[in-house]
This record gives structure tokens, C-alpha cells and sequence, in this order.
């Protein structure tokens, strides 16, 4: 049901492109004295046995990302709704250096959080050789596979750049917002259509077990838009025979999205490197990424660690949201558990 009036959306997170053409403020720059806190932070930590994961933002008392952070944070909720911090002399760390250098400003932007059933908060994103096709449980990231356009868990993600491919993985985003205006210009028979539940196939990945989830691919809420959107999880749950097939309406909602998020004249589309940390807001940002090719040696593969997380300043979140795989932790951290579920 239609929680909007169907007017043009407006504000800091409808954008496109076009209109960021000749901007550069999204990307932001780290700063000496920022390297040299986090130089001072590994120093301190080098002899700490506590798994990183336990570790929390008063764990790193470090000002100058702390500020930085905070900013940002604001940004993604509240303006947007994406940013980028260049710089990070990431060919200085060890891997593992690496890793408490990125959980180290993940936790001053944010609590992280599960991405799996096994309980991980931070994921390698890197080609693992299999295929989505060949198990319900293997997932695109696991892949060097195109990831259409799609939300990640969370109030937002965050990824940070190791190593890059030998060609292609290039990073895209598109503004929820500009989404919904350009159905709303395009074909505003669909509007109504997309906030319709649609039904996603959740990997096996669901904490309570469920095999199918149920949302809305547009979402308002207390006067917010929020997506959540996986085409590839979408057309894999119609192989289970008690999901219903998709309309004939749906399919071209389905299609219309494709296609705006497709459009060079929208998508912002931009290439990491080594040391780039991209962040976005899963309800106001879609994000995608190119196939790639890869390098022989495995030590040379694109590489990239990714956290999800809940912000202090998110939004409020729709009922359903509790029953996402994707949304359920950030829903229960500020709503408190509404719903019995089974698996």
C-alpha cells in the first residue's frame, strides 16, 4: 500500500550523475595527521591479544577519525547518502594491520554487525571461485560475477579497497530517491506496483532460518523512502514453488528499475583504488559492480574487507524490516522485537 502522496521527492539524496558531473566534494581525502593516529593506534595494539572483533570504538580513542566519522555519518544519513575517503597508505599495513585499521573506523562510524549465519561482522570480498548457481548458499560477493544493483545489510556498508582487478569492478551507485521520481516521471502506473511485496530468496542466510523473505521494493516510512532491492534474489525465489510468480506488472517494475539505474545519465560509476574506504546508506543508495578479470597470482586478486553497520542516527524502519535478513538488527536495535517468527 502506498504510503506517499505521489509528488517528486526532493532534497540531498535525490541526485544523479548528471548533476554531480563536475563535483568532487564526495570524495574526501585523508589527512597526515589522521595517518599519523592511526600509525599511533597499530603501535598501541601490537601486543593486544583481544580478538578484533571484540574490540569497540572506546577502544580507539583516536580524535581526528572519531571527528571524521562522525561527519560522515551524517552525510549517509542525512545528506547523500554516499561518500568516499581517499588516500589510506594501505601499502604500508600487513594484512592484519589492514584489518584493525578498517574495523578501527568502522566502529567510529557505526556498531557493526552479522553478514552470515556463522556470526561474521567482517567479510573478505574477493573471488572465491564459486558460482551463486551452483548452491543456494553461496552469495555474489563470492564471486568476480557483475552485482546488479542491490542494498547490502545494515543502515549502511562500508568497503574497504586492498587490491584491485586486473580490469572491470567498477563500483556504481544510484540515489533511491532519483529512483523514485524518474518511475514516478517514466511510468507512474508502476509507483503503486513497487511498493507491493515482492519475494527474495535469502541464501540460507536468514538468522531464524527462513528461505523466503517479503518486502516491498519501495518502502515508506515516517515520511522516509527506503529500498531494498536484489533482482538476482528476486528471480531465484521463483524457483520455489510456494512463491507466487510475478506478475506481468511486476516484471515491468522489475524492468523500469533496471533500466533507471542503468542510465549513464544517472548512475554515478567511478573505480576504487588501494586504499579507498566507499561507504553508502542501504535505504537511500542502490549500489552495483562490473564484472572483473582477475590476476594469475592469487597474492594479486582484487581484494576488499567489508563491514556492515548500524548507525546511531538512522532511521526509523518499516515493521517488516524486522523480518529481512538484511534490515532485521538495525530494526531491532531501535524498534526492540515486535514479531514472533519461525523458521
Amino acid at each position: 500500500m502506498s504510503g506517499n502522496t505521489e509528488r517528486l521527492l526532493g532534497g540531498p539524496e535525490v541526485w544523479s550523475v548528471a548533476e554531480l558531473n563536475d563535483r568532487t566534494d564526495w570524495i574526501q581525502h585523508v589527512e597526515p595527521a589522521e595517518v599519523d593516529e592511526i600509525d599511533a593506534m597499530l603501535k598501541a595494539f601490537r601486543e593486544r591479544k583481544m580478538a578484533l572483533t571484540e574490540l569497540g570504538r572506546d577502544d580507539f580513542p583516536m580524535p581526528l577519525i572519531a571527528r571524521r566519522f562522525e561527519a560522515i555519518r551524517s552525510e549517509l544519513e542525512g545528506g547523500r547518502g554516499f561518500a568516499l575517503l581517499r588516500g589510506l597508505p594501505i601499502d604500508r599495513y600487513s594484512l592484519e594491520e589492514s584489518r584493525m585499521v578498517f574495523w578501527a573506523m568502522a566502529v567510529h562510524l557505526g556498531d557493526p554487525q552479522k553478514q552470515d549465519r556463522l556470526g561474521n561482522r567482517m567479510h573478505n570480498v574477493t573471488n572465491t571461485g564459486l558460482r551463486v548457481d551452483s548452491t543456494n548458499s553461496v552469495r555474489s560477493y563470492q564471486t568476480d560475477d557483475e552485482l546488479t544493483f542491490h542494498n547490502d545489510g545494515g543502515d549502511a556498508f562500508m568497503l574497504l579497497c586492498l587490491k584491485t582487478a586486473k580490469s572491470g569492478g567498477v563500483s556504481k551507485l544510484v540515489s533511491v530517491a532519483k529512483l523514485y521520481n524518474e518511475v514516478l516521471t517514466r511510468r507512474p502506473d508502476l509507483i503503486e506496483v513497487l511498493q507491493q511485496p515482492f519475494h527474495f530468496d535469502t541464501r540460507d542466510q536468514h538468522p531464524t532460518g527462513l528461505k523466503v523473505q517479503t518486502s516491498p521494493i519501495l518502502n515508506f516510512f515516517d515520511g522516509r523512502l527506503s529500498a531494498l532491492y536484489k533482482r538476482r534474489y528476486l528471480l531465484a525465489a521463483q524457483s520455489f514453488p510456494d512463491v507466487p510468480r510475478l506478475t506481468e506488472m511486476q516484471e515491468q517494475a522489475v524492468q523500469l528499475v533496471e533500466d533507471i539505474c542503468n542510465d549513464p545519465a544517472i548512475q554515478m560509476n567511478f573505480s576504487m583504488q588501494p586504499g579507498d574506504v566507499q561507504m553508502a546508506n542501504n535505504y537511500s543508495v542502490l549500489h552495483a559492480r562490473s564484472k572483473y578479470e582477475d590476476y594469475e597470482d592469487p597474492a594479486e586478486r582484487r581484494h576488499l574487507l567489508r563491514v556492515w553497520l548500524t548507525l546511531p542516527n538512522g532511521r526509523a524502519l518499516p515493521p517488516h524490516f524486522e523480518l529481512t535478513r538484511e534490515f532485521r538488527t538495525s530494526y531491532l536495535s531501535r524498534h526492540g522485537e515486535t514479531t514472533r517468527v519461525t523458521a
